[in-house]
């Protein structure tokens, strides 16, 4: 982090001062454990636990300040504010206006941490890239992102996801990006959106804050984003498989295990690669980060080398060979779209087809038809064996029909899997993250 003053902070975030306005720090830390020499603790009041509890703790650790709701007993300098989550959303936004760097924000119901890896990966041949870790996509770790950021740094990715109205308006105050990436829209956060066309309001917020001369990067091949057709004068540019958008794929091939071989076309560019991860969709992935890739001045070779060099995170298609079996353990999370991706892929396996898929959560009135459409799917598939748990994928067994079998939990789908599975089997595992499926894929 750049060093910034207290008195820089404080009319960041609009809170009171009490100590040394000169004094500088060199980062901003919520979790306690991470306070260094120069850090600013901001104290954070969550539902189980006060971050005012550990300030102690952290001005041992060298912490220079604290941001905080409640004065400290202590003598270390402190700001105070109504609201630590909201005083970091301003001085998140006063420390990103320090850079005249791009940045790069992307966001979609499906593929924005695979997109935002891809892009980095992309830009990394040429630039210094700061990417957003983790899932630090939220109103929280935005900021956290942000404050990230070094002198070094010549590019910025950053993700920014969200699950309501208005949130979307609130990170992109804080980025202010030079270039809106949307991947998708899908069935997400239904709950509080309503329907996908809720979810195309709730993501275009984040033109709001983008710059006069900015881009907008947006998927032609879905079917409520290809409805962007301009935005304050800024027409979007288009990537997807028809060779009239501007960016367009063709001859993809699925390797399956080896990835997806494919052509990417702009203007009298051609690009022969493999991108090293499973499903068409990465095709899409690919083609967003050559978008990007080009607005910022790389060759072709550098955005080959780029997609050919991209490894994915966490547990997203993550392939694990155990016991004569292949498991795709894409359990980070689920929708009905990118379920259905996931089945599509595993379509195209030799062997026993098997998907174990848990609840998906936040799809508002029509969960229980969506879980039972992404039944139907896998049966339509050609999924040998489908195995649902959880009270919603009830619908789920239902949907696919004869063959099915549920378990009303986790622990009970570890307890009885073992006799449903046999060597030579592809397993896709897939839920929401609230599911805790990792705990399947360990016991596989």
């Amino acid at each position: 982090m750049k060093p910034i003053t207290l008195q820089e902070v404080a009319l960041a975030c609009g809170g009171t001062l009490y100590g040394d306005p000169n004094i500088t720090i060199t980062s901003i830390v919520t979790d306690s454990r991470k306070a260094t020499d120069g850090s600013l603790f901001a104290a954070i009041k969550g539902e189980r636990v006060d971050g005012h509890r550990f300030i102690p703790m952290t001005i041992a650790q060298g912490a220079v300040c604290v941001l905080c709701e409640d004065a400290p007993d202590s003598g270390i300098p402190y700001i105070q504010v109504p609201s630590t989550l909201v005083a970091l959303k301003g001085i998140a936004e006063y420390y990103r206006s320090l850079f005249t760097i791009p940045f790069i924000g992307v966001t979609g119901s499906v593929g924005k941490t695979s997109t935002k890896e891809l892009i980095s990966s992309v830009l990394s041949q040429k630039y210094s890239v700061h990417k957003t870790s983790g899932n630090f996509n939220n109103e929280l770790g935005v900021p956290l992102t942000l404050f990230g950021l070094e002198e070094h740094h010549e590019v910025a990715v950053i993700e920014m996801g969200i699950s309501g109205f208005g949130e979307m308006t609130r990170l992109s105050k804080m980025v202010r990006p030079d270039i809106s990436v949307i991947t998708n829209i899908g069935y997400c956060h239904l709950e509080n959106l309503g329907d996908r066309d809720g979810v195309l309001k709730a993501k275009t917020e984040m033109f709001t804050y983008l710059k006069d001369d900015g881009t907008i990067i947006l998927c032609h091949d879905d079917d409520k984003l290809c409805t962007v057709n301009d935005y304050h004068g800024i027409r979007p540019i288009y990537y997807g498989t028809d060779p009239t958008d501007e960016y367009y794929a063709d001859h993809i091939e699925e390797l399956l295990l080896d990835g997806v071989r494919c052509t990417l076309h702009h203007g009298d560019s051609t690009i022969e690669v493999t991108i090293p991860a499973m499903g068409r969709h990465n095709v899409l992935n690919a083609l967003c980060a050559m978008a990007v890739g080009k607005r910022l001045g790389l060759t072709d070779d550098q955005i080959k080398a780029g997609i050919e060099s991209f490894t994915n995170v966490g547990s997203r298609n993550r392939i694990i060979r155990t016991r004569g079996m292949t498991v795709i353990d894409d359990c980070y999370n689920a929708n009905p779209t990118s379920t259905r991706a996931g089945l599509k892929t595993l379509s195209n396996f030799s062997g026993r087809k098997v998907a174990v898929l848990g609840d998906m959560k936040e799809l508002g009135a029509d969960e229980e038809e969506l879980h039972r459409s992404v039944g139907a799917y896998a049966k339509e598939k050609g999924i040998d064996l489908l195995i649902a748990v959880g009270a919603l994928s009830r619908a789920t067994a239902e949907g696919y029909g004869e063959g099915a079998h549920h378990y009303d939990t986790v622990e009970n789908c570890i307890a009885g899997i073992g006799d449903l599975l046999r060597e030579g089997d592809a397993v896709l595992v897939k839920a929401s993250h609230s599911m805790h499926f990792e705990k399947i894929v360990e016991a596989l």
